[in-house]
């Protein structure tokens, strides 16, 4: 029942011993409560039996007695208990009440005999003593015995009882709420580490704070914080290598463009060498570009988050970057336009972003017709900036959409592409705490890219509220 929860297993462990205790002492409040029904029950026969037997007397030197109704009426209860008799005289001689009530073997002058035995098929509870009888000279030896059923004393029992077991109940009741509670409250610091480990980003390497923790649970967060460096330091080794790989790669990429153009620029008169080169040219600008793609998507899933509170200016870096893409634009006969909001500034990697909305518009320039029309535009809502990218091309087909932003995917071949702009978008984007949703345009014509983005300001309200700063 509780195998799969800490909470459940500690309150087991707590519960377990406070239900023995309670069940030990449910049955000794039990045994209690039957002594002294069983007390009661036995001072009322010894009353009643007294009683009786004060009314032996001599009659004309005969044994006689007269049962007075104060005897029987000691038993009187809701249980309406029968209520048996029997008085003898020396001899077996039955003075008065039922013949069949069994006298003990062992009854003789002295203490009360208590004993406990079936009548008419019902338990009983009988009191038999032996008194002597003195008249001149002579003694005279007579038995008396009352006997009840126990209706009234199993009453007796269950009420002494229930005030007992109610108490012990409701005390184990409120145990477990209190328990329930104070691990609830006690285990909200582990919940915590949870929600703070459950709510980073993939590559927020950052060591969980301990100040607060309980000092049980120090050592396993320290164990965890340890494993956060060595996972930092790796990739502190990745992106380094991803640094180094970039300088490697590009520089004989360069020069490898470059020497293919020298020879295409030297007269040759064999035009198949000439269409070779032609083709050389083209596959290494590809083979820059995936590579840069590539360099630039493992940079954005491998680095850590930049400067908490870095502040970027949205619609200043969105016009730089439609700077470098107007020639673009115009080489494909695209009119590239923006509708930017002053004042948008955002929280995040300064180059990472201006990543983001070059591939943004780049894979719409890609993909719109000649004549068409590219736009970006900026909004604030809320406490996010949103930034849209809008154009009039083909749009993206239903059953394309949901694998745009899988790696290499293309949804047409139209265009030149490598399949990694969308990916590129998406890493980034969720890096810096934003979201990428693509729907189709106006009349359904074309395509908007939406990039949400939090606000710097808020960012920073969200950061000082988290005790960052």
């Amino acid at each position: 029942m509780f195998s799969g929860s800490l909470r459940g297993r500690l309150l087991w462990w707590l519960l377990l011993p406070l239900a023995a205790f309670v069940s030990i002492s449910g049955m000794i409040s039990f045994r209690n409560a039957q002594t002294t029904a069983d007390l009661v029950q036995d001072n009322a026969l010894l009353s009643s039996m007294r009683i009786i037997g004060e009314d032996v007397d001599w009659d004309n030197g005969r044994v006689v007695i007269q049962i007075p109704p104060a005897a029987l009426e000691l038993f009187e209860s809701p249980e309406q208990d029968s209520v048996f008799y029997r008085v003898e005289a020396s001899g077996h001689r039955l003075l008065a009440g039922t013949p069949e009530l069994p006298l003990p073997p062992d009854s003789g002058d002295g203490p009360t005999v208590y004993s406990t035995h079936l009548q008419d098929g019902r338990a009983v509870r009988a009191a038999t003593y032996v008194r002597q009888l003195y008249d001149s000279g002579r003694t005279e030896e007579v038995v008396v015995a009352v006997a009840k059923t126990e209706g009234s004393r199993d009453a007796m029992v269950w009420r002494l009882l229930r005030p007992q077991l109610s108490g012990e109940v409701l005390t184990l009741v409120l145990a477990m709420l209190f328990v329930y509670l104070g691990l609830t409250f006690e285990l909200r610091p582990l919940m915590k580490v949870k929600d703070d480990v459950a709510d980073r980003n993939p590559s927020q390497l950052e060591p969980i704070r301990v100040a607060r923790l309980h000092v049980e649970l120090r050592p396993i967060v320290e164990a965890i914080n340890q494993c956060i460096a060595r996972m930092g330091q790796q990739a502190a080794t990745q992106r380094q290598f991803i640094s180094d790989a970039a300088h490697q790669l590009r520089t004989p990429l360069t020069l490898l463009d470059a020497q293919i153009q020298f020879a295409r620029q030297r007269e040759n008169r064999d035009a198949g060498l000439a269409e070779a080169l032609t083709g050389m040219h083209k596959s290494s600008r590809k083979m820059t570009t995936l590579t840069n793609k590539l360099l630039l998507l493992a940079q954005a899933e491998s680095a850590v988050p930049s400067k908490e509170h870095e502040r970027v200016d949205l619609s200043a870096l969105i016009a730089g970057v439609l700077e470098e893409l107007i020639a673009f634009a115009q080489s494909r006969e695209i009119d590239l336009g923006a509708e930017l909001e002053d004042g948008l500034y955002v929280t995040g990697d300064e180059a990472l972003t201006a990543a983001l909305v070059t591939n943004l518009v780049d894979n719409a320039l890609r993909y719109t017709q000649a004549g068409g029309c590219v736009t970006v535009q900026t909004q604030r809502r809320n406490d996010m900036a949103i930034v849209r990218v809008v154009d009039n091309g083909p749009g993206i087909k239903a059953e394309a959409k949901a694998r745009v932003f899988e790696r290499f995917y293309r949804a047409s071949n139209h265009a030149e592409g490598t399949g990694l702009g969308l990916p590129i978008v998406r890493e980034i984007a969720h890096r810096q705490g934003g979201t990428v949703t693509l729907e189709p345009g106006k009349d359904g014509i074309g395509l908007v890219a939406t990039v949400e983005m939090p606000l710097w300001v808020a960012a920073l309200r969200s950061a000082a509220t988290r005790g960052d700063i």
